[in-house]
């Protein structure tokens, strides 16, 4: 009975029970990570990974297209984690952010953005391409994913790529986010991250908010706030950006 009873509840309720599942995940990756890696990977890293195993389980295990979507239980997610709810995230980040403390960071803070984006961009789309893409939205896409996991899929659904491409600008964006994590601590001295002005610097170059907090909070608490201020403007940026100039950039170059 009790059974019946729950299955009922899920199914009138799916979005609801997909928060539900996301709320407990995140709790228990974000424990891992304070527990288990001592803040060196961080919680969203983590919780990412296992989302998209889940979603290769999912996948493998109905045929279907839509990762764990697919399975009735979790048909919720379906919605969750669709392009409306995913970019109503993404504008509200953005409303929350001061113009006016991007001027702290200086002009260092303004070059260390476009610099970062661009060269992140660009090895994305030279791996993409050496991986044998070579249409203009799949490049862009990978390009993209390099940047940042968030600006990948943003730009894969503005600029029509495929779903297998999207996730893999991802997998791009989830790689580059750890690897930051993991050698913050080991750059911090060569890198000269002592002080606020190179953290800021610092998250400008890097970009992925996740990967710059953790490993600054590896390397000296004290820091954080200066590199997640300009990493978070990195990937309202390069949402801007990667859809438009990119893209008509690896037009240009690729037709």
């Amino acid at each position: 009975m009790s059974n019946v009873f729950l299955t009922s509840l899920i199914g009138d309720r799916p979005l609801i029970f997909a928060f539900v599942v996301v709320g407990i995940l995140t709790w228990l990756c974000y424990a891992f990570s304070k527990n288990i890696t001592k803040g060196r990977i961080h919680g969203s890293a983590v919780a990412i990974i296992i989302g998209l195993i889940l979603a290769y389980v999912g996948g493998i295990s109905t045929g279907g297209k839509k990762g764990i979507a697919d399975l009735s239980m979790f048909a919720g997610f379906a919605l969750m984690g669709g392009a409306m709810l995913r970019d109503f995230c993404i504008v509200s980040t953005a409303y929350g952010v001061n113009l006016e403390e991007l001027k702290k960071a200086g002009l260092g803070g303004v070059l260390s953005l476009v610099i970062g984006t661009s060269i992140a961009f660009v090895i994305g789309v030279a791996v993409a391409y050496g991986f044998g893409y070579r249409d203009t939205a799949s490049l862009t896409t990978i390009g993209a994913g390099a940047v940042t996991f968030i600006v990948g899929p943003v730009t894969g659904t503005a600029v029509g790529a495929s779903s297998t491409v999207i996730a893999l600008s991802v997998a791009a964006g989830v790689v580059k986010s750890i690897a930051v994590m993991i050698l913050t601590p080991f750059l911090a001295k060569p890198f000269g991250l002592t002080n606020p002005a190179s953290a800021m610097v610092y998250g400008g170059l890097m970009g992925t908010t996740s990967g710059v907090a953790a490993g600054l909070a590896a390397t000296d608490s004290r820091l954080v706030p200066y590199g997640a201020l300009t990493a978070t403007f990195y990937t309202g940026f390069g949402c801007l950006v990667c859809p438009s100039i990119g893209f008509i950039a690896m037009k240009a170059i690729f037709g």
